[in-house]
């Protein structure tokens, strides 16, 4: 990693985290877009390795959740096996898709995510 670098990544790296922490987004959608357009990841490379950033954010960011008594446990086992089938059908079909394709659609995805919030 070059010294310049490293500073970008520790940046992308704390914004994602705090957004993961307060929003719990994930921090993909800080990730992902900071991967590619300001680390120059390829696009597949930016989706598959923020999955595994993500997940140890994740799990801290749980972990003061559940500290705090805000999680419910009945709909997270459901929802935990269901959204865990849809990763391996997602991840699958990822590799199908040209990066321009994956790009156009994680930002509809955050444009139609966020209009909804506003709305």
């Amino acid at each position: 990693m070059q010294k310049e670098s490293w500073l970008t990544y520790v940046l992308l790296g704390l914004v994602a985290g705090v957004v993961n922490g307060l929003l719990g987004i994930g921090g993909g959608t800080i990730l992902i877009p900071g991967m590619v357009y300001l680390l120059g990841m390829k696009q597949h490379h930016a989706h598959a390795t923020s999955l595994l950033i993500v997940l140890p954010t994740s799990i801290v960011s749980m972990l003061v959740y559940y500290s705090q008594g805000n999680i419910q446990v009945r709909p997270l086992i459901s929802l935990a096996l269901a959204t865990s089938i849809g990763a391996i059908i997602g991840a699958i079909l990822m590799n199908y898709c040209r990066p321009s394709l994956l790009r156009k659609g994680f930002a509809l995805f955050m444009l139609v995510a966020g209009l909804r919030m506003l709305l």
